[in-house]
């Protein structure tokens, strides 16, 4: 059968993909960004253009700032938290041990869940009231802490609960990166009778930052993104919790505002992407450098 004649059976495979790659993907970004240059309501009024008034409006928000740093410094804390106690485990579990499939099972439970329906179950534990938390707290004698109306009390409830969420997937990929190593490489070292310490600087940390890095990147890009525990926790308008998504859920669904909570999704969208891309490249300058 000559080309031409396979083209159509070659689209027939790729056409239905296509389109719901364009109506799903492409389409509602490219309508969100001509949203995000008009001041679009969420109920009434006449839609009409007024150019990069909404971006300018969005950086000049006190509001955004104060997302901005809040979502960098959530970011940092629980990104790094999740990849020191995931590495510190799967160094704990790499060799085998009795029990050690029930252990895996029960380590990775936590990623397996919904954010949103693991919110709310912390939403009940940590309740200063009837909270199993400070009732566990108070048959031990010790103090009760108010997670969730005391300002800083409230980042740190969240922090702790996304790093019992997620460093089991930091886990599961250290795992795969410690498992990839040649057994041969460490016997060599045993040979030379390198130190504990020498071996994993110099075998085990250079050969499993690959992986690492892949799973800080997708951790930071999805951190960014934050959303399911504030809204579970203490909801959007909270200063103390807003990230950049909670600020935009404010701004377009509580406000209305359609083309300037539009605005605000360009700028997450252009963060996350550069985020990406600057941690990227510096993985691929890493891979690059001789040992």
């Amino acid at each position: 059968m000559a080309n031409h004649e396979r083209a159509p059976i070659r689209w027939a495979f790729v056409a239905p993909t296509l389109i719901l790659l364009i109506a799903f993907n492409v389409f509602p970004l490219v309508y969100n960004l001509v949203l995000a240059f008009t001041n679009a309501q969420l109920v009434g009024g006449t839609t009409r253009g007024i150019g990069g008034a909404n971006f300018a409006r969005v950086f000049a928000e006190p509001e955004f700032a104060g997302a901005v740093r809040l979502t960098a410094l959530f970011v940092l804390l629980a990104v790094s938290i999740e990849l020191v106690l995931g590495f510190a485990v799967a160094l704990a579990l790499r060799r085998d041990f009795r029990g050690k499939t029930v252990v895996m099972t029960a380590l990775l439970v936590p990623m397996m869940l919904s954010p949103a329906v693991m919110g709310l179950f912390w939403n009940l534990i940590l309740n200063g009231n009837y909270g199993i938390l400070n009732q566990t707290l108070a048959a031990l004698g010790l103090p009760q802490p108010e997670w969730l109306t005391v300002g800083a009390l409230k980042f740190t409830s969240m922090l702790m609960i996304d790093v019992w969420m997620w460093t089991p997937f930091m886990i599961l990929i250290a795992l795969a990166g410690l498992n990839a190593i040649p057994p041969a490489i460490y016997e060599a070292a045993e040979i030379d009778r390198a130190s504990a310490w020498t071996v994993f600087r110099r075998i085990t940390l250079p050969l499993c930052a690959p992986l690492l890095g892949l799973a800080v990147l997708l951790r930071t890009t999805d951190a960014l993104k934050q959303f399911d525990l504030v809204m579970a926790i203490t909801g959007p308008n909270d200063e103390n919790t807003q990230t950049l998504s909670t600020l935009l859920y404010q701004v377009t669904f509580r406000d209305g505002k359609i083309g300037l909570g539009s605005s605000f999704a360009c700028v997450v969208l252009v963060i996350v992407i550069a985020v990406a891309t600057v941690f990227t490249r510096y993985m691929e300058r890493m891979q690059r450098r001789p040992a």
